[in-house]
């Protein structure tokens, strides 16, 4: 039996900022052994048509398990959230996965409130990073504010100083 643990549910923001900081998705394979994405996930990023930004490298990441349905959302997570982040929480509880990730402050505090665990863009990146990902946190994040991903000052400074030396 596969190792839960090491099972994730992503939410649109990740997609995106993987891409931009690393041009591909290849480091979510390296780093779980399950990366589910929700339809309602799948469709957001496929909005904008093949040449939005990150079309191509989401479609040809054929390792990630895209769920072929909606899920049907709790009413306080309707209540609480837009569709799309609310799908990533309701597909953990669902699916039995522990790990999620989303970025949004509102959406992590109901994924918290939900038993969840959380983790966001910076923290896999720097979780691979650690693990040896060839990567520069710094270009990463130069690359993500070009691509026009807004990042904090803090969260900022704390991946820079939380980084592996490079």
């Amino acid at each position: 039996m596969p190792d839960a643990s090491k099972d994730i549910v992503i939410n649109t923001t990740l997609l995106i900022a993987l891409t931009a900081a690393l041009g591909k998705l290849d480091v979510l394979k390296t780093l779980y052994s399950r990366v589910v994405v929700p339809y309602e996930v799948a469709e957001e990023i496929k909005m904008g048509g093949k040449d939005a930004f990150g079309v191509d490298v989401f479609e040809q990441s054929s390792w990630l398990e895209i769920k072929p349905n909606p899920v049907i959302l709790q009413p306080y997570l309707q209540n609480q959230l837009d569709r799309v982040e609310a799908s990533v929480i309701q597909t953990a509880l669902q699916e039995s996965i522990q790990l999620v990730c989303i970025d949004e402050i509102v959406g992590r505090r109901v994924a918290r409130l939900s038993g969840l665990n959380l983790t966001g863009s910076i923290g896999i990146l720097l979780k691979a990073s650690a693990m040896g990902y060839p990567l520069s946190i710094i270009d990463a994040l130069d690359r993500m504010r070009a691509q026009g991903i807004w990042l904090g000052q803090g969260v900022v400074q704390y991946a820079i100083e939380h980084s592996k030396k490079e």
